[in-house]
């Protein structure tokens, strides 16, 4: 891993590798604990030592009572990934699906989600002689302790921690529980079957449960490589299951950050700089002190806390300092960044990204297109507040929150306080939403610092306000972008932008253009960002998909062609060309509509998903635009959870379209302008329109499907608005060229 290979900007959620179960068998309450390790000194380093204290050391759980415990080393955060996981794990395992349980992976470094970086690096490694995967899986492992950890994000967990990892957990075990009763029972291992979590011997009769066999099972050597069932075998991958997480959200019983209670706790609100890089200099809590159910006032320069015991008393009263804030860059202006881009492309050294050919010869015929795209800085806007639970004595802290990289979250803590990270314990809660932010550390070492300040169990909360004005942002960027067409082929493409480094690694190729050009030259700028930026959902795609998809669009109109029909000339790539064609007939591309309705078509390609769709829009004579209908065709390879995939498809339509018709944080004075709903607006659900949704069915390797939809149906829309009104958007949001939600 070279050192251009970390992550960039403010997070590390977005460093993408992964890596491959080694498995390792322990005793676990008279069950059987299966897990993946990397070495063959990893069950006896932490299996026979963990199981007899009890702890978790593996990914599948198997009790007595037949009861299966998938542990996975992810956040939940609604997308349904350990549902997902469990499923593929299940599968393998040939369990009952009504048996089946999840859990969260404690955050150890026994739970290192080591696939990530095998999966990505060297995939299902066929080639790989079995003597082999003992080392390059302890390799993985310890690479991944230092890039990966837990992380949630990138669309990573069905892709690649479950089709290299939980797979090959669920085949392991199943291969262990085999092994088991043919020992038992004296015959050939080839002769028993699994099946619903039983192991039966169909020659005699016998039989037994998954949870009977269990603790003999855990005495043999799990295979690395064990054989992987045929998808035509499959009975629960590719079903809609049920989400294992929704009883507890329906019935209350869900904890998240929010919900933590713990005995002393108290409540923290915080004052955040208005100016970027402003201190404290001064506090009058005259107004407060000794104020019923108030404690301290805590200044520590860039951040104000009151601790109370309600959240709401704390935020009165932290309402009612008076601090003095000084200092900061008052300079700080969206025009200032806007002009620093424009000059940063025209004079600086570009890093070339991807070239073929000479483009100025290119250009030097035919019919050329120019634009200067842009897109504003934007906001996560999570539901759930920013909160992090901490607990600082002496000895260590435990801390209580949603994260989307518990791992690297305790790390930052340790950090922080100066502590080694085996002394922070980490209690992993339900997230309610992340879209990136929550794979940011701000907000938990922040919440370390105030925590250290007290020596007291504290809830610290940020107020909305407080995470609008003081987040991390998707980044504002520019581009310049020049494409010549002649005899209806595209003949050159550049594209030159602005990186201001969000974390995506380059890897992923979000820059890359996504349709068959012979001549291109596409090429960065970097540019850090002058306020702090980080990972949003789909990340540089929502950017790229925007400059390209908008650009074929003018080189269709420059060409005289159907859009459609335009971009199926421009690809040999089967599994986009069949998204494409679908989605012509299922959106009915080319339908007459009525004047000022158009529809308008995108597809991009991300974290290994094809998403095309349509958007169907009516423009009014106001500049109103009504979103009437969205189409979405969807090649993610194998589905792995029909339901859950819809869900994820809909709601990046609605993210998406959210920053399209709304989305823009603007600075001021080094003030950011935007400071809650009403001047952030989201899309409501008056305004949602009807969704469609269809997958292409495969059997090719599954890909992401957290992300993928965002990206397309912002081009999608503002392709419609030109084809409805004449009106080119080339910068977001619509709002910025007379048009606005309805």
């Amino acid at each position: 891993m070279t050192k251009q290979d970390k992550p960039k900007g403010g997070s590390k959620v977005a460093k993408w590798t992964r890596r491959s179960f080694l498995a390792t068998a322990g005793l676990l309450g008279g069950g059987l604990a299966l897990g993946l390790t990397l070495s063959p000194n990893r069950l006896k380093m932490v299996g026979a030592a963990q199981a007899s204290e009890g702890a978790l050391n593996t990914w599948v759980r198997i009790t007595p009572d037949n009861r299966v415990t998938v542990v996975f080393p992810h956040s939940e955060m609604g997308q349904g990934a350990g549902t997902g996981l469990a499923q593929m794990l299940a599968e393998e395992l040939e369990a009952d699906w009504d048996l089946v349980e999840i859990e969260q992976a404690p955050v150890t470094e026994d739970y290192t989600n080591s696939d990530l970086g095998r999966g990505y690096i060297v995939g299902e490694g066929a080639n790989i002689p079995a003597f082999m995967y003992p080392m390059l899986d302890f390799a993985f492992l310890q690479i991944a302790g230092g890039v990966v950890g837990q992380m949630t994000g990138g669309s990573t967990a069905i892709r690649l921690t479950g089709h290299h990892g939980m797979r090959r957990a669920g085949a392991a075990a199943r291969e262990m529980l085999v092994q088991a009763a043919a020992e038992e029972w004296g015959v050939d291992a080839d002769s028993i079957v699994a099946r619903k979590s039983m192991v039966l011997h169909e020659g005699s009769g016998r039989s037994a449960t998954f949870g009977e066999l269990a603790t003999k099972a855990a005495e043999y050597t799990p295979n690395l490589k064990p054989r992987l069932k045929d998808s035509a075998e499959y009975t629960i991958v590719g079903h809609s299951k049920p989400r294992l997480d929704l009883p507890q959200k329906v019935n209350g019983t869900a904890q998240f950050g929010m919900d933590v209670r713990v005995p002393g706790m108290v409540f923290a609100a915080i004052a955040l700089p208005p100016i970027r890089d402003a201190q404290a200099t001064s506090v009058d809590d005259s107004a407060v002190s000794g104020r019923a159910g108030v404690g301290r006032v805590v200044n520590l320069g860039d951040v104000v806390a009151v601790t109370a015991e309600s959240y709401w008393a704390a935020k009165r009263a932290l309402d009612d300092l008076q601090i003095d804030w000084h200092g900061g860059r008052t300079n700080l202006t969206s025009a200032l960044v806007r002009q620093t881009h424009e000059n940063d492309l025209a004079t600086k050294e570009r890093e070339v990204m991807d070239d073929a050919g000479d483009v100025d010869a290119a250009f030097a015929s035919g019919t050329v297109v120019e634009a200067e795209m842009a897109v504003p800085y934007l906001a996560h806007a999570t539901m759930e507040p920013m909160n992090c639970t901490i607990s600082v004595t002496d000895d260590g802290a435990e801390v209580w929150v949603g994260h989307q990289n518990m791992m690297f979250a305790r790390n930052a803590v340790a950090e922080t306080l100066g502590l080694a990270p085996e002394a922070v314990t980490m209690h992993p809660q339900y997230l309610g939403g992340g879209f990136g932010r929550r794979g940011d550390f701000d907000w938990v070492t922040l919440a370390a610092r105030i925590g250290g300040e007290l020596r007291q169990p504290v809830k610290v909360v940020w107020s909305r306000e407080m995470d609008m004005t003081n987040g991390l942002y998707r980044p504002a960027i520019l581009a310049r972008m020049v494409g010549s067409v002649e005899d209806g082929r595209i003949t050159g493409l550049r594209s030159h932008y602005i990186d201001a480094s969000s974390g995506m690694p380059d890897s992923e190729r979000p820059f890359a253009f996504q349709y068959d050009v012979p001549t291109r030259d596409i090429a960065r700028v970097k540019c850090p960002s002058p306020i702090p930026v980080g990972t949003w959902r789909a990340v540089d795609f929502t950017q790229m998909g925007f400059f390209h998809e908008t650009l074929m669009d003018e080189m269709a109109q420059a060409a005289g062609a159907d859009e459609l029909a335009f971009r199926l000339a421009h690809t040999s790539d089967p599994r986009i060309r069949t998204v494409l064609e679908r989605l012509g007939a299922e959106a009915d591309w080319g339908k007459d509509l009525p004047d000022g309705t158009a529809q308008g078509l995108a597809m991009v390609k991300s974290f290994e998903a094809i998403v095309a769709q349509v958007v169907q829009a009516r423009i009014g004579s106001d500049g109103g635009v009504r979103v009437e209908e969205v189409t979405s065709v969807v090649d993610c390879g194998r589905l792995i959870n029909p339901n859950a995939g819809h869900a994820q498809v809909t709601g990046s339509v609605i993210f998406g379209l959210t920053s399209a018709l709304y989305g823009e944080i603007t600075l001021d004075g080094g003030a950011i302008q935007q400071v809650n709903f009403p001047d952030y607006e989201m899309m409501r659900l008056a305004e949602a329109p009807a969704q469609k949704v269809v997958f292409i069915e495969s059997d090719e390797a599954p890909g992401g499907l957290g992300e993928p939809a965002v990206p397309p149906v912002t081009p999608a829309l503002t392709n419609a608005i030109f084809r409805a009104t004449g009106t080119r958007i080339r910068e977001l949001p619509i709002g910025k060229h007379g048009f606005h939600g309805v």
